[in-house]
């Protein structure tokens, strides 16, 4: 079994990869980031990984996930993704506080422990937060779907993802009915101001910076928004 140390890297780079498109390689230095270690300590580790054939590391120019090492990393994100939904929907726990707990558990749960999960749970295809996923033994299916920042204006549109696990942002996501599912529209694009101003059903208007406006993912009914 991979140790902890390998998941959180393959994970890591997996997530990066998706932020990227998929097909770009993750710098050296944000996936040191991602995992909270120097440069250095990223790159020994890598070029162990590289040897079990989990990553392809290109020095300069970064690393991507190798067929097996995409496997281990979705396996990791199934287990987080699906015990943040058991957390929510059976223990009740408030989607704020489900990620760091499922920080610690996707690395001890076991797979036949999971399987029940899943099919209590109904076989879900996303998290609490609107990340999809993985279905074992196959690949992470691709979001289409674009940043509220970025999206147009007076288009209906609907929310599928938060990509902020920080507990404040989600619980000012949650106060605001910017929640997976909801139907929003921004209603104003202020450049000068770095801002979007949104109505979400049953909610008072709400300016959010670009920056936050970002972290939310959203679809457009007509399927304009690509």
């Amino acid at each position: 079994m991979p140790s902890v140390t390998v998941e959180n890297y393959l994970k890591q780079v997996c997530l990066e990869q998706s932020r990227r498109g998929g097909d770009e390689l993750v710098p050296m230095g944000r996936l040191a980031e991602a995992v909270g270690v120097t440069p250095g300590t990223a790159t020994t580790m890598v070029k162990s990984l590289a040897e079990a054939d989990l990553l392809r590391y290109a020095p300069r120019a970064g690393v991507e996930l190798t067929p097996a090492g995409r496997r281990l990393a979705h396996r990791v994100l199934r287990r987080h993704r699906l015990v943040e939904l058991f957390l929510v929907e059976v223990l009740h726990m408030d989607w704020s506080e489900v990620h760091e707990e499922a920080e610690e558990l996707e690395h001890t749960i076991s797979d036949k422990v999971l399987d029940r999960i899943d099919e209590l749970l109904g076989h879900p295809a996303t998290d609490p937060h609107g990340s999809p996923i993985p279905r074992a033994d196959q690949p992470l299916i691709r979001e289409d779907s674009v940043a509220l920042a970025s999206a147009p204006v007076e288009q209906t549109l609907t929310v599928t993802r938060i990509v902020d696990h920080d507990p404040e942002f989600l619980r000012f996501a949650e106060a605001n009915g910017l929640m997976p599912g909801a139907k929003t529209r921004i209603t104003q694009h202020l450049p000068h101001a770095d801002a979007v101003t949104v109505e979400t059903e049953n909610h008072e208007p709400v300016t959010l910076g670009l920056a936050a406006a970002a972290r939310v993912l959203v679809q457009s009914e007509d399927d304009d928004v690509t």
